[in-house]
């Protein structure tokens, strides 16, 4: 159950990171964060109501408000980091975060076995190679450096607080949306900050009625992704589960290569392969 609630995890954040990306070559990063996440917010109040989640109420859900705290500070240092560049280089280096939740679950005691200690080694290396290393002659300003190590320890930090944040499937319903409303808060102060300093908050003409269901996938696919990211931690090593979810980064290469047609570069298939690879002792150990 671990390993295939951690690959759907893979499979659904790297397709959110995708329609993301796309979102945002034509609206600000903020107010697609903003937007979808809004949306998502809205899906899980309903969803809470239904099924009674308020009853899940407690001093648990203080690890859903730190991840709503923590993961848009994250997400705008990596935005930052990608502005700055290079890609090649931010974007890998920010699969460090799975170190985090990696760290805490040795911290609490689990062992893997020495196939699975393998295969978390393939695949970390795996994803890194998927992402695109530049590996020669890139200027790198410190700054961006500085800011992709607080995107990374941020999004490992989240991987960490979600997985306490509930015990039961009402109260990781009531978690996502706690932590959903407090993205929605931070992201939407910060907007306001950047209209204050003079930046857009909307593209030229307004939000396009045919980008609301992108924008709605994204929200979604996020919350599906962390509801069984939480799922899968629970029920079994954290250690196996952080890393098969950290796979996203291969399913956002594959997802550029069969809907834009963006050519993988021979590190990328590599590490797409040694990604696999990684996947099967990890599963098979």
């Amino acid at each position: 159950m671990t390993a295939l609630f951690a690959l759907a995890t893979s499979l659904l954040w790297g397709l959110a990171d995708f329609g993301g990306g796309l979102l945002t070559r034509r609206a600000p990063a903020l107010t697609v964060v903003v937007v979808s996440q809004s949306m998502a917010a809205v899906a899980l109040g309903a969803v809470v109501v239904a099924t009674g989640g308020w009853s899940e109420a407690g001093p648990r859900l203080w690890f859903a408000v730190a991840a709503g705290l923590v993961g848009p500070v994250a997400l705008l240092a990596f935005y930052q980091a990608l502005a700055l560049g290079p890609m090649g280089v931010v974007s890998p280096l920010a699969t460090l975060s799975v170190a985090v939740p990696v760290s805490v679950g040795l911290f609490l005691g689990e062992r893997p076995g020495l196939v699975q200690f393998a295969g978390i080694a393939v695949a970390v290396v795996g994803v890194v190679l998927a992402g695109g290393p530049q590996l020669r002659g890139a200027p790198v300003q410190r700054r961006a450096i500085l800011l992709t190590l607080v995107s990374a320890l941020g999004f490992g930090t989240v991987f960490a607080l979600v997985t306490e944040a509930s015990t039961t499937v009402t109260g990781l319903f009531l978690s996502l949306f706690v932590q959903r409303v407090t993205n929605v808060a931070v992201g939407g102060a910060a907007l306001r900050v950047a209209v204050r300093r003079g930046r857009p908050a909307l593209p030229e003409g307004g939000l396009p009625r045919a980008a609301l269901p992108t924008y709605a996938f994204v929200g979604l696919a996020d919350i599906a992704a962390t509801g069984m990211y939480a799922v899968a931690a629970q029920h079994g090593p954290v250690t196996v589960a952080a890393v098969l979810a950290s796979l996203y980064p291969v399913v956002t290469a594959l997802a550029a290569r069969g809907f834009l047609r963006e050519r993988l570069r021979a590190v990328q298939a590599a590490g797409a392969g040694l990604a696999l690879l990684g996947t099967l002792l990890l599963a098979t150990g």
